[in-house]
C-alpha cells in the first residue's frame, strides 16, 4: 500500500476490542464508522466472522452483509472491482473520454480519484480533478489543501474555483442574506444548485466532457428517501445511473461508486492513508438528510444487508417509472435569465442569486 503518511498496522487494528478501535482514526472515519463497530474493524469470530482472509493474510474487516472476513489487500481489491463493475454496468465510462473528478476533499472524493487513477491508467482516458471552494469559513481550507496534496501526489491536473469567483457571493454571504430575508429554504437547497452549476462552469474551463461525482450507495438512498418524502417522482427517476444525460447538457455526470457503502469507502480512505477533511460542514443538519442516513444505519446495523437490497429496489423503480404521460412534466429548457439549461423559465441559481442581490 502506497501511502506516505502513517501506516496502519492491520495486525493491530484486527485485535482491537471496544472503543480502542477509535483510538488512531481521524474524526470523519470515526464519524462515518457508526455501523457493527467492532465487527467491522476487528476481523474476530462476530456474526460467522473469521480471523483470516480467505486469502490466508491476517483480516482486518469483517463485511457483515456477506460474512466475508478481508485483509487490507483483499479488500482494497474488492471496492476497486465494486467500482469496475458499476462503470461497465451502467456504461459510465467511453475510450477517449476527457475525465474530471469532482474532488471536495473529503473521504469519498479523495478515494474515487485515487481509484479512478488505478481504473483509467492506459486506458485512454484523461484524468483532472476540480475543486469548489464554496466559502465557508474555517471549513474549505483544509480541504482544499488536501486536494492540492492528493493530485499533486498522484500527479493528476487539478482546478479550483470558487462560488465568490462565479457569483460574486460566498455561501457563508448568501445564507447570511437568507436568513436576514426570512427566506425559508435550508442551507443544502441553497448550496446545491450553486455548486452544480460550479461544477459545470469548471468542467467547462478544464475542456472535460464528464464528471464523476463520488455519491456513494448511501446517498443514492438518502436522496432517494428525501424526494419520496417530498413527492418529487421526476427526481426518483433522475436516481437511474444508466440514465444518460440529454443532449441539451454539455458534460456527462457519472456515479461510479454508487454502489460502495460508505463506511467502507471511509476505511479504504484509511487503509490508503488518503488526506480527507476531517471536520463535517457546519451546515449538514439543517436538512431531513442526517435523520434519514442515522435510520438506515440503524437498519443495517440490526440487519446487515439492507441498504444494498433497497438499493435494488430504488434502482429498478428510477429505471423503470415511466412519466412520458405525466401532466406538467418538467422539461430542459433554457433559463430566461442566464441562458443555462433549467426545468423551469428561472434556474434555481439565477433564483438564489436573485435572493442575494435584490434591495
Amino acid at each position: 500500500m502506497d501511502s506516505k503518511y502513517s501506516k496502519i498496522n492491520a495486525n493491530k487494528v484486527s485485535t482491537m476490542k471496544g472503543d480502542d478501535i477509535y483510538k488512531d482514526l481521524p474524526v470523519d472515519v470515526i464519524h462515518t464508522m457508526t455501523l457493527n463497530s467492532e465487527e467491522v474493524l476487528s476481523g474476530a469470530h462476530h456474526s460467522g466472522g473469521r480471523k483470516e482472509c480467505r486469502c490466508g493474510a491476517k483480516a482486518v474487516y469483517f463485511r457483515a452483509y456477506n460474512g466475508e472476513s478481508l485483509c487490507a489487500r483483499c479488500f482494497n481489491d474488492s471496492i476497486i472491482e465494486k467500482v469496475k463493475k458499476s462503470i461497465s454496468k451502467y456504461d459510465m465510462l467511453h475510450y477517449g473520454d476527457r475525465l474530471g473528478i469532482a474532488l471536495s476533499g473529503g473521504k469519498d472524493s479523495t478515494s474515487l480519484l485515487y481509484i479512478m487513477t488505478k481504473i483509467t491508467a492506459g486506458h485512454g482516458t484523461k484524468l483532472t480533478a476540480l475543486t469548489i471552494d464554496e466559502g465557508i469559513e474555517g471549513y474549505r481550507d483544509e480541504a482544499i489543501r488536501n486536494a492540492l496534496e492528493l493530485c499533486e501526489r498522484l500527479s493528476v491536473p487539478l482546478l479550483v474555483c470558487s462560488y465568490k469567483e462565479f457569483f460574486g457571493h460566498t455561501l457563508d454571504s448568501t445564507l447570511e442574506e437568507r436568513t436576514r430575508r426570512g427566506v425559508r429554504a435550508t442551507s443544502c437547497a441553497v448550496c446545491g444548485p450553486l455548486r452544480r452549476r460550479s461544477i459545470d462552469r469548471a468542467a467547462e474551463k478544464l475542456g472535460v466532457n464528464v464528471v464523476a461525482t463520488a455519491h456513494n450507495l448511501d446517498d443514492a438512498l438518502q436522496t432517494f428517501f428525501i424526494n419520496l418524502y417530498s413527492g418529487d417522482i421526476e427526481r426518483i427517476r433522475w436516481l437511474d445511473p444508466a440514465l444518460h444525460a440529454e443532449s441539451t447538457f454539455k458534460v456527462r455526470r457519472i456515479k461510479p461508486m454508487i454502489e460502495v457503502y460508505e463506511q467502507e469507502i471511509a476505511f479504504f480512505a484509511y487503509l490508503n492513508g488518503l488526506p480527507f477533511q476531517s471536520e463535517s460542514c457546519p451546515y449538514m443538519n439543517e436538512g431531513i438528510r442526517t435523520e434519514i442516513r442515522n435510520n438506515l444505519n440503524q437498519l443495517e446495523s440490526k440487519h446487515p444487508g439492507v441498504k444494498y437490497s433497497t438499493l435494488k429496489t430504488v434502482l429498478g423503480i428510477a429505471s423503470s417509472l415511466d412519466l412520458s404521460g405525466r401532466k406538467n412534466l418538467k422539461r430542459a429548457m433554457k433559463c430566461e435569465s442566464c441562458g443555462s439549461v433549467s426545468t423551469g423559465p428561472i434556474c434555481s441559481v439565477c433564483l438564489t442569486l436573485k435572493m442575494v442581490s435584490t434591495p
